[in-house]
């Protein structure tokens, strides 16, 4: 019979294969990574509040993966680098720059054409983006703030909420935004548009 160990949230130990690529050594636990990434994070949203960008930067490789090492850069050797391997989640990773490409095409003739109005376009956005599933780690982050970029500084309307003020607990925040993504598979985006405004 093995140890259990039962560990307080976020004191779990990383493994040695989730070490991988980490740039802060001192990193032992699920918790302390949590903590380094999102210090990371607030940087990154604090770099897009002090910009404008314009429609042709937004909708680029180069500024998606900008983006990725602005938030990641400072916890992980591989941000803001497409992933080398295959996941369970996403294109095959030879697919990631044709599927991003097609994407990026389709949000401008999108904009250009007015085919959706600004907050479906751009969830519709966010969803593909994380089915493409172009980084290693952080793609639901990632593309929640290439969102808000893209409602705010091309649309110039306010910011995503992502359940944040409408939820009592976060099992039902995680439960409301599965719900909209399996929905928005199916090829329905209303429920994701919804959450992405709660």
């Amino acid at each position: 019979m093995g140890l259990e160990l039962d560990y307080i949230d976020g004191q779990t130990p990383l493994d040695e294969d989730e070490k991988e690529g980490l740039l802060i050594h001192s990193i032992a636990t699920r918790g302390e990574l949590d903590e380094f990434e999102q210090q990371n994070i607030e940087q990154a949203v604090q770099w897009t509040l002090k910009r404008s960008f314009k429609q042709e930067e937004v909708f680029s490789e180069k500024f998606l993966k900008a983006v990725h090492k602005k938030m990641y850069g400072n916890v992980w050797a591989w941000a803001g680098g497409f992933r080398k391997t295959n996941k369970n989640l996403g294109v095959d990773k030879w697919q990631i720059p044709i599927e991003l490409k097609s994407l990026l095409d389709d949000a401008n003739f999108w904009i250009t054409n007015n085919v959706y109005e600004p907050d479906e376009l751009t969830v519709r956005f966010k969803h593909r983006l994380i089915s493409i599933h172009c980084f290693p780690n952080g793609n639901g982050r990632h593309s929640r703030l290439m969102a808000d970029i893209i409602i705010e500084k091309i649309f110039k309307q306010s910011v995503f909420s992502w359940g944040v003020g409408n939820f009592e607990q976060i099992s039902d925040v995680r439960k409301k935004y599965s719900d909209g993504i399996k929905a928005a598979d199916r090829g329905n985006y209303k429920l994701l548009i919804a959450f992405a405004r709660s």
